[in-house]
């Protein structure tokens, strides 16, 4: 057995540096040098690998916590300038809020038990922000709903980071630390993007997924709006020869609203023949952000609700779906409008009223541009101040951008600023 062991160390020396082989020598003592180094790598590495990783992976979790009470802090100065003890206590408190999906073991009757848990959530948020803000006005209280639920998604980050960092520290297990440290990259990018989503929700920013609704608030135009669902408006007017209806979430405040169940009450109300929706759509690692692609279907995310309304009634009349979709990715979808989805919208514009001068069917068609309406209203007017909104958050962003590389740069060049 000894000499096995005295054999692995004499091969293992033309990998050790030359300090270590001038340290441990030749002959019997060289040997009992290289064993004690050997048992010492052995046994302690891991140790030192595990000890390496905590305190990089306690540094992102505190990060990650600052981020989090950072949100908590902007939605509680958008409901006052000087927030108590008690304001801040309720929010903090609201941050763990939590709905559980009901049982889909049997997938039958699903969507209603969706429904119902998605409008208990919806209720106790509004219940919430009018308890603790019932001065603002209507538009402000739904921004801060949208705040709130980007503080709590950043919240529930924050906890599951922290709970694996000390999961790690308690049982020493480096095969779940490396799992955590490959995906801090992807975490930290998601994290900072929940906070800068938050700020710009709870400010009334429009943000990357406003783009649907932005487009479909140009093509009202100014048509006379009404609404039609709760927090869902209805316009009509004449595109390309044609008669059409044009849904969207009542804005400027953020909402997403009931476009299913509107899209299912127009369509057994009138004759629809087609309906086109628009909506971001999250890109590929290389895809360009703002690309636009042209597709069937329903283009809407979410939990799916609504997209189940939309599917189920143009199944049962045998109504085509068509769909224009902007692509980002998923975290410029809730963070402020990038410019190049701005851009996007002239020519989707275009796309959709090409669509429905080619339609041959005799009725009316739908056009529903789904996404938040944050920062967006609901006619031509609304839209251009969103759009000069959007591009005055884009400076902001954009000098805050500059910011953050002159920090890390002056940090990599031992604290000189450059």
């Amino acid at each position: 057995m000894w000499s096995i062991m005295t054999q692995m160390f004499k091969q293992s020396q033309a990998f050790m540096p030359l300090t270590v082989m001038q340290f441990a020598g030749e002959g019997i003592w060289g040997n009992i040098v290289w064993f004690l180094l050997f048992m010492v790598f052995i046994f302690f590495y891991p140790r030192l690998m595990i000890a390496q990783m905590l305190w990089r992976l306690e540094q992102t979790a505190e990060l990650i916590e600052g981020w989090s009470a950072k949100a908590k802090g902007i939605v509680t100065k958008r409901i006052s300038r000087r927030p108590d003890r008690k304001l801040k206590q309720a929010v903090a408190n609201f941050t763990e809020f939590f709905m559980i999906q009901p049982v889909s073991l049997d997938p039958y009757g699903i969507i209603k038990k969706l429904e119902h848990v998605v409008n208990l959530s919806e209720q106790r948020f509004e219940w919430f922000v009018d308890n603790i803000a019932p001065k603002l006005d209507s538009e402000t209280k739904a921004n801060i709903r949208m705040g709130l639920s980007g503080a709590i998604s950043l919240n529930q980050v924050a906890k599951l980071v922290r709970h694996f960092v000390e999961l790690i520290r308690k049982t020493k297990n480096l095969q779940l630390a490396l799992v955590l440290q490959m995906q801090l990259p992807l975490i930290e990018r998601i994290s900072k993007a929940l906070l800068y989503g938050t700020e710009a929700l709870t400010n009334g920013w429009p943000i990357g997924d406003s783009i649907g609704s932005l487009i479909a608030a140009r093509m009202i135009g100014t048509s006379k709006v009404k609404q039609i669902e709760k927090d869902t408006v209805l316009a009509k007017k004449h595109i390309s020869g044609r008669d059409v209806l044009i849904l969207k979430a009542k804005g400027p405040g953020g909402r997403v609203g009931k476009l299913g169940p509107a899209v299912e009450k127009l369509v057994k109300k009138h004759k629809i023949v087609k309906i086109i929706t628009i909506d971001a759509a999250a890109k590929l690692e290389g895809e360009k952000t703002g690309s636009v692609a042209e597709g069937v279907g329903v283009a809407m995310g979410g939990i799916g609700v609504d997209r189940a309304y939309i599917e189920n009634i143009a199944v049962k009349r045998r109504i085509p779906l068509d769909s224009v979709v902007i692509k980002m990715s998923q975290e410029e979808a809730i963070q402020p409008m990038a410019p190049e989805t701005l851009a996007a919208a002239d020519r989707v514009i275009r796309i959709v009223e090409k669509n429905i001068a080619n339609t041959r069917a005799k009725g009316l068609i739908l056009v529903v541009g789904v996404g938040n309406s944050c920062g967006v209203g609901n006619d031509a007017a609304a839209a251009e101040k969103a759009e000069r909104l959007a591009k005055k958050v884009m400076r902001i962003v954009k000098a805050r951008k500059e910011k953050e590389k002159r920090r890390r740069l002056s940090w990599l060049w031992g604290g000189y600023s450059i």
